[in-house]
């Protein structure tokens, strides 16, 4: 692409020369001749000078020390996720129903379908307009998935799951599988399982990422809302609800019947317990633990901050002195008192 179409098709300003070729986007560091590259934080701007990249993509701010062509946007990282679009090397689906793949005669399937090797479809699956389904995946009966929704190889799907449109689910996603849910018998003294009966709703526009897995619910079913993105090994348990646009980072498990608002942002590591609320426009620092509701938007942290070994271990002992030290300071109080 040219320098000039790039502006063109994503509404950028250009200063410098419209014919520049453009064959790749890169850092400012790895950029080479013919990448486009961007600044996204001003403190970054002493790489220019050295940068070898064609143009580059900043702040109105920063373009005065630019020598290269550049394009402008108040929002470099915006810019950044719409322009690598045009530049994205991933293969696209070849809307082909493989001749090894195994798809139930009472499945209902869109225009526009891609279905790889070896996926098994069950009874009563129903299948949008432009769904691609990658090799080796398993989607159970009754399960709908909206249209335009990508599935990456081997992702499996239970029976009665809903998929929205336009969603894009990796590999090694587990979607449906049973609740972690058992009772306690004490006349036979084992744990009698709880059949875990609904389901689980995704909406419009969502992200799954890798190795993830959504469990289906005992007494209402796993609600996951629109726009919602979910790093890679996001455990979500049975009944839990999340919001509109919420994103939540890698390796957090969230317990069952726990409802999470809409535009939050959740930490990777993250520990979310089970029944409680967390409201909308919650940030989550990495590697806390929630353990009561959270009802009032803003930043939550749990656990100690990082320090030298031995620092360490000496807090550790000056935190199981704190409960003394509480009782001690308490009757000083009152004594004074």
């Amino acid at each position: 692409m040219t320098l000039g179409e790039i502006a063109d098709q994503f509404d950028l300003e250009l200063i410098g020369e419209p014919s520049t070729e453009i064959n790749g986007i890169a850092s400012l560091v790895d950029a080479k001749p013919g990448d486009l590259t961007f600044l996204f934080n001003s403190s970054y701007k002493h790489q220019l000078k050295d940068t070898l990249a064609s143009a580059i993509v900043l702040r109105q701010s920063d373009g005065a020390e630019c020598d290269i062509p550049i394009l402008i946007s108040e929002r470099p990282r915006l810019a950044w996720a719409k322009i690598a679009t045009a530049f994205d090397p991933a293969p696209l689906p070849d809307f082909n129903i493989h001749e090894t793949a195994i798809v139930s005669r009472s499945a209902t399937l869109g225009k526009g379908i891609s279905i790889g090797a070896y996926t098994i479809v069950e009874d009563g699956v129903v299948l949008a307009d432009g769904v691609c389904v990658g090799a080796g995946c398993f989607i159970g009966a009754m399960t709908t998935i909206g249209e335009g929704t990508r599935l990456y190889a081997n992702v499996t799907i239970y029976h009665n799951v809903h998929l929205g449109s336009q969603g894009i689910i990796h590999s090694a996603v587990v979607l449906g599988a049973d609740g972690f849910g058992f009772e306690f018998d004490k006349e036979t003294a084992s744990l009698v399982k709880i059949p875990q009966i609904f389901g689980v709703h995704i909406g419009n526009n969502v992200e799954i990422g890798a190795g993830t897995t959504i469990d289906r619910g005992a007494l209402n079913h796993t609600v996951i809302g629109d726009g919602v993105k979910l790093d890679n090994q996001v455990q979500v348990g049975h009944g839990t609800s999340i919001g509109n646009h919420t994103a939540v980072s890698g390796c957090t498990a969230i317990a069952g019947s726990t409802r999470i608002g809409s535009y939050c942002l959740i930490g990777g590591a993250v520990g979310i317990i089970d029944n409680i609320e967390i409201a909308d426009h919650v940030e989550i620092t990495a590697m806390s633990l929630v353990s009561q509701s959270i009802t009032k938007r803003g930043r939550y942290s749990s656990g100690t901050g990082m320090m030298p070994g031995g620092d360490w271990k000496r807090s550790v002992v000056g935190f199981r002195k704190l409960p003394e030290l509480i009782r001690r300071i308490g009757k000083l109080e009152k004594d004074k008192n």
